[in-house]
């Protein structure tokens, strides 16, 4: 079983999700939490952070079962399938800390860094500068999409990748 990236039809990522756990299948499905007030009510809603896309591990026969959904548009293979588990780790270990992440276009790769203090300690991403200020961009490089995050420069550790 490997993991592969599904690329869904639109707003179709929860549906892939339940058809995942009904099936036996192992996915992630990053949701973050969005409040907003309709006619004086304050809703709640838990939206995906990268729109169109599932995370699964699968075989053979369990691919079959999910083309049958009809709700995939493609499967995305990856080549290193470690770097994307490590990848969706980070973004799961960020997504604990603050829920209401979004999701921004990946931007250019700068520096690798791990973030050695505050809430975020322990994440692992890239040095970016964003209308001035040091971000630390945590990237998902199959579908281009990337969670940023805003640390103090003393909290980041140059690493080697």
């Amino acid at each position: 079983m490997s993991w592969c990236v599904l690329h869904v039809k639109p707003r179709c990522e929860k549906k892939i999700a339940q058809c995942c756990c009904a099936l036996g299948i192992e996915n992630y499905l990053p949701l973050r939490s969005e409040t907003k007030i309709y006619q004086r009510r304050k809703v709640t809603v838990d939206k995906p952070i990268f729109p169109g896309y599932v995370f699964a591990s699968f075989d053979r026969q369990q691919r079959l079962s999910l083309l049958k959904t009809n709700q995939i548009v493609r499967f995305l293979e990856t080549d290193d399938e470690t770097h994307l588990v490590h990848e969706l780790e980070q973004v799961r270990k960020a997504l604990d800390v603050d829920p209401s992440l979004g999701a921004d276009a990946a931007l250019k790769k700068g520096t690798a860094v791990r973030i050695t203090g505050g809430p975020f300690m322990g994440v692992e991403g890239w040095v970016e500068e964003l209308r001035g200020q040091s971000k630390v961009c945590l990237s998902v490089d199959m579908i281009g999409q990337a969670i940023v995050v805003e640390v103090a420069r003393e909290y980041l550790e140059p690493i080697d990748v």
